[in-house]
């Protein structure tokens, strides 16, 4: 029904119930269009102001970097007994080599010297005379007497007791009578050289006629000195 419509129904006049409902009608219809008669930005609420003791999770600072916790020390490993130490390659088990140099000659005298060294990782206590034999041509001992003492060919101030480091050396001097007027002499092919009696030794040949005729053996003491 239109607003002239009720406006005029029953008598064709407004009475005033009519124009009562009329207003009722236009307050209505005024009421429903206020949103559009409105300018923009009134009617709505007011935005609540800012807590200054609010955080938005969009304003929040870098966090930290986190503190490192140093972790527990390990207990340290149990170590075995220390390694024992070795004898280097070419050395004897007892620690120490033998050597014998080039056989000197004079007035019918021979002499060589002999060298005692330390081949070993520890120390080595040497004290005493070098272990000498003569030897034939099928490697066996010959009768010929060895003798700790003096000869022509140098003197023997007697043994002393030396402590080897390793790569240190000692001396002995080894000397003979090698003419046929010395006397009864038996030709050797070599001599055995040891460090001590018991102790294993090594073998060198002589060379040449001159020096195979051996009386007997005459030898210093080990010493740190010829």
């Amino acid at each position: 029904m239109s607003i002239r419509g009720l406006a005029g129904a029953g008598t064709g006049r407004r009475g005033p119930l009519a124009a009562g409902l009329l207003a009722g009608v236009l307050g209505l219809t005024l009421s429903g269009c206020a949103g559009f008669l409105v300018p923009a930005g009134e009617g709505e609420p007011e935005p609540t102001p800012s807590d200054p003791y609010r955080v938005h999770a969009d304003k929040l600072p870098t966090p930290f970097p986190s503190a490192s916790v140093p972790l527990p020390e390990r207990p340290p490993a149990a170590q075995g007994p220390a390694p024992t130490p070795t004898v280097p390659a070419g050395c004897p088990s007892s620690g120490v080599v033998v050597d014998m140099g080039e056989v000197e000659a004079a007035l019918g005298h021979r002499a060589v010297g002999l060298s005692l060294t330390n081949c070993g990782s520890k120390p080595y206590r040497v004290t005493g005379y070098p272990s000498v034999r003569a030897l034939d041509e099928a490697g066996d001992p010959l009768p010929v007497p060895v003798n700790p003492g003096s000869s022509y060919m140098g003197s023997d101030p007697g043994p002393k007791e030396v402590v080897l480091k390793p790569g240190e050396s000692v001396r002995s001097l080894l000397a003979w009578v090698s003419t046929p007027t010395g006397g009864d002499l038996i030709e050797g092919d070599a001599l055995e050289i040891a460090p001590a009696p018991g102790l294993e030794g090594r073998t060198f040949p002589l060379k040449g006629n001159d020096v195979r005729l051996l009386d007997e053996l005459n030898m210093t003491a080990w010493r740190a000195t010829p």
